[in-house]
C-alpha cells in the first residue's frame, strides 16, 4: 500500500484539547513577581498539548526536512559539511552550559581561557594581529569590519571617503554591509577567468580619487577560483589610501595554506559555523568572529577577554572601539564546538581538511563538465565550483528544474542556483572534505540522469518534485508574500 505523504496533518491547534499539559515548571526558588497586565496578551489561543503529542509533531516535521547529517549537502558557498558530534559533546559539558553570562569573572576563568585561546588560533590560521569574538554571523562580521574600517579613516583624517568596491562576483550581503555602514558600493567586473579585472579596478580608482575607503573581496571567490591577482589588487586598493576587507566564507579552500593577511587583506570575517563544522542553516546559531591588521586592533568591538600580568583572564575594551555589537560575549556554544574541532585536527589536520575539499570539487567538476557547461572549467577550481543547468539539447530546462528534480531522487540536496549572478541558471556547487568518492560519483550519476530526462521527457522535470511532502511553490509569490506565522481562524461555538 503506498504511503500518500502529501496529505494534510491536523496542527497543533487542532489537537488542542483544554487542560492538556506537556510540562510542568520546577518549583520557584526566587520569591514569584506578577507580570504588568499592560504586558501580557490576552488575545494569544495557544495549544494544549501532551508532551507526547508535541515531541510527535516537531519529529514528523524533521522527517520532511533534508539535513547534513541525512546526505550530500552541496550548497555552494554554505560549506554545508558533516558536523563531528564530538563538538556537541564538548559545548554541552555542564562547565560550558551552566554558566552565565553575567557571573563575576573570576568564576567563568574557564570560559574565558577557551576564548583567548580560540582567538590565539584564530589569529594564527589567518595571519593577523588581533580578533573579536564577538559579532553572531557572517554578515554581522561583515558590517563590523566595514564600521571599523570607517572609524579607523575617520579617525586619521580621511573621512571623506566614502565607496566599498566590490567584485560582481560577491556574496549578497557585501553591498547590503556597505550601505547599512552608511558607504557606496561601487562593482568591480571579473575578467575571462573568474578573476577581478584589474582594468576595472584601475578605472574605477581613478575615477573616484580621495574617495575609496576600501574594497570587499572574497578569496577564493564565489566561482570557486583563487584571485590569480590579489597580492597586486591589495596593493592598488592600499596605494589608492583605502583597506581591503577580506570575506572570509571561503576559508575552508586555504586554511594550513594560505593566510589572508600575509596577502595584504587587512580585516576578515570568519564563519565559525562553517569552516570549523558548527551547526550551520535553519537561522543560527552562528559565529562570525573578526580578524585584523595591527593599526586595526584598537577599533574592534569589545569588550576581549584578555590574559592579564598576573595570568588571570579578564575582560577589556579595545583604546578605540567601535563599541559593542552584540549582548553579552558572542554565541559562546558555537565557540566551544570550533575550538573543539580545531583542536581535534591540529595544524596539519586544518590543511588536510582543505586540500580534501579542493580535491573533491576538482573531481566533481572533472565529471559534471562532460554533461553540462562549466564557464571557467578551464581552470583548476577551489572548494566549489559554478556549472549551469542549460543543455544545449533542451532549451526548455532551468537550473530550477534540475534542482526540483534532484529532489526527488533523494540522494542529494540541490545546490545553490542562480547565483553567483555573473553566470545564467548557474548550479554552485560544494562538495566539502567529508563526502566519500562513492557520494560523488552517486551525484555525477544523478545530474547525468536528470539531464537525460531533459533531453526525452522535460515535462518530468518541469513538475518536479513529484515524491516531496510540498509539491513546486510559486517562488516568486513566497519571495514577496511570505507567511511567517500561523493564522488560526477561531470559530465561536453553540
Amino acid at each position: 500500500m503506498a504511503l500518500n505523504i502529501n496529505r494534510p496533518e491536523p496542527t497543533l491547534f487542532e489537537k488542542s484539547r483544554p487542560g492538556r499539559r506537556g510540562v510542568r515548571p520546577p518549583v520557584y526558588d526566587v520569591p514569584r513577581a506578577d507580570l504588568p497586565q499592560e504586558f501580557l496578551r490576552q488575545d494569544l489561543p495557544l495549544p494544549e498539548l501532551a508532551e507526547r503529542d508535541v515531541v510527535s509533531h516537531y519529529v514528523r516535521l524533521s522527517r520532511k526536512n533534508y539535513g547534513v547529517d541525512l546526505g550530500f549537502y552541496p550548497l555552494g558557498s554554505c560549506t554545508m559539511k558533516y558536523n563531528p558530534k564530538v563538538n556537541e559533546v564538548a559545548a554541552r559539558m555542564r562547565g560550558f552550559v551552566d554558566i552565565h553570562p553575567l557571573q563575576p569573572v573570576e568564576t567563568v576563568q574557564g570560559a574565558l581561557e577557551l576564548m583567548v585561546r580560540l582567538q590565539e588560533m584564530l589569529a594564527e590560521i589567518s595571519g593577523f594581529q588581533s580578533v573579536t569574538l564577538q559579532p553572531s554571523a557572517g554578515a554581522h562580521g561583515e558590517l563590523t569590519g566595514v564600521l571599523v574600517i570607517r572609524k579607523y579613516l575617520q579617525d586619521i583624517g580621511e573621512g571623506q571617503r566614502d565607496i566599498i568596491l566590490i567584485p560582481d562576483s560577491a556574496h549578497g550581503t557585501n553591498p547590503a554591509t556597505t550601505s547599512m555602514a552608511g558607504l557606496k558600493a561601487v562593482e568591480i567586473q571579473s575578467d575571462e577567468d573568474g578573476n577581478a579585472d584589474l582594468r576595472s579596478l584601475q578605472a574605477v580608482l581613478d575615477k573616484y580619487p580621495g574617495r575609496i575607503a576600501g574594497l570587499m573581496i572574497t578569496n577564493p571567490n564565489t566561482l570557486g577560483l583563487f584571485e590569480a591577482h590579489i597580492q597586486e589588487i591589495c596593493q592598488m586598493i592600499h596605494d589608492a589610501g583605502g583597506l581591503v576587507y577580506g570575506d572570509g566564507a571561503n576559508l575552508n579552500a586555504i586554511m594550513g595554506i594560505l593566510r589572508p593577511a600575509d596577502v595584504g587583506i587587512d580585516i576578515m570575517h570568519f564563519n565559525l559555523h562553517k569552516t570549523f563544522s558548527t551547526p550551520h542553516g535553519g537561522g543560527g546559531p552562528g559565529a562570525g568572529p573578526v580578524g585584523c591588521v595591527e593599526k586595526l586592533a584598537p577599533y574592534l568591538p569589545g569588550p576581549i577577554p584578555q590574559r592579564q600580568e598576573d595570568g588571570s583572564l579578564d575582560w577589556a575594551m579595545p583604546a578605540k572601539s567601535i563599541g559593542r555589537i552584540r549582548s553579552f560575549w558572542g554565541n559562546f556554544g558555537v565557540l566551544v564546538r570550533a575550538y573543539t574541532y580545531i583542536r581535534m585536527h591540529g595544524a596539519e589536520g586544518l590543511r588536510e581538511v582543505s586540500e580534501n575539499a579542493v580535491l573533491n570539487a576538482n573531481y566533481l567538476m572533472h565529471h559534471v563538465k562532460r554533461t553540462y557547461p562549466v564557464p571557467y572549467g578551464h581552470r583548476t577550481c577551489m572548494h566549489e565550483f559554478v556549472a549551469q543547468g542549460k543543455l544545449p539539447d533542451a532549451p526548455d530546462v532551468h537550473a530550477l528544474d534540475i534542482a526540483k528534480r534532484l529532489i526527488d531522487l533523494d540522494n542529494a540536496h540541490p545546490p545553490t542556483i542562480y547565483f553567483p549572478l555573473i553566470v545564467p541558471e548557474a548550479l554552485m556547487i560544494e562538495p566539502t572534505e567529508t563526502e566519500s568518492k562513492e557520494t560523488l560519483d552517486q551525484f555525477v550519476a544523478d545530474l547525468e540522469q536528470i539531464a537525460q530526462e531533459a533531453r526525452t521527457d522535460p515535462e518530468l522535470l518541469h513538475e518536479a518534485p513529484h515524491n516531496a511532502p510540498v509539491r513546486r511553490l510559486d517562488e516568486v509569490q513566497a519571495a514577496r508574500r511570505p507567511i511567517l506565522s500561523y493564522i488560526m481562524e477561531l470559530q465561536q461555538q453553540g
